[in-house]
């Protein structure tokens, strides 16, 4: 019999609360399981296993930097909107680490195809509109602030920048400037 209460959207919500507090690499559905103070074998009726899981969380964490982006960017445009879209990832990150962590799960053709990763990528997009980057310069600035807002957030949530000054506050102020003065003065191929 199926516990009351449960359904696969709570599962999913208590699985990404699980991830913030214990890490993403730790969750499965028997840590799930002892959550709820119930058996393993009742939570199949909601989940396959635990990638299924896993890929849920990282779709809800997707879904929830999708939507804080496109209330960020509402009304802005240049440094202001690129501004805004990192300060998403980072905060985000900084507020939810194991969903963050979730959200870089590398998914299957189908759970990609469901997830808001494309309204991540048309959203960039929109940022960068701002820059009058044509293809393929598009592309590769896209490439650029994924993985620089990816790689500063990353070393960030891992103590990277917190034994030195300046404190990585200001780190992120200039990395922003920076990329700021890149997209604006973007080089032509074979510039170097």
């Amino acid at each position: 019999m199926v516990r009351a209460g449960l359904t696969t959207e709570r599962l999913t919500r208590a699985g990404a609360e699980l991830a913030d507090e214990v890490g993403f690499d730790r969750v499965t559905v028997s840590a799930l399981a002892r959550r709820f103070d119930v058996k393993v074998a009742s939570l199949y009726s909601h989940l396959r296993n635990s990638q299924d899981l896993r890929t849920r969380i990282a779709l809800l964490a997707l879904e929830e930097m999708a939507d804080r982006g496109a209330a960020a960017l509402a009304g802005r445009a240049g440094k202001d909107a690129l501004s805004a879209f990192g300060d998403v990832y980072r905060d985000y990150a900084r507020e939810h680490p194991g969903r963050y962590a979730a959200a870089q799960l590398r998914l299957d053709p189908e759970a990609a195809a469901a997830s808001a990763g494309g309204r991540h990528a048309r959203m960039t997009r929109a940022v960068l509109r701002g820059y009058d980057l044509t293809e393929p310069d598009q592309t590769h600035a896209v490439r650029l602030l994924g993985s620089v807002f990816h790689g500063f957030v990353s070393l960030e949530a891992q103590g990277g920048f917190s034994h030195s000054a300046p404190d990585a506050q200001e780190s992120w102020t200039r990395t922003l400037d920076a990329l700021d003065a890149l997209l604006r003065n973007w080089p032509p191929p074979g510039q170097a």
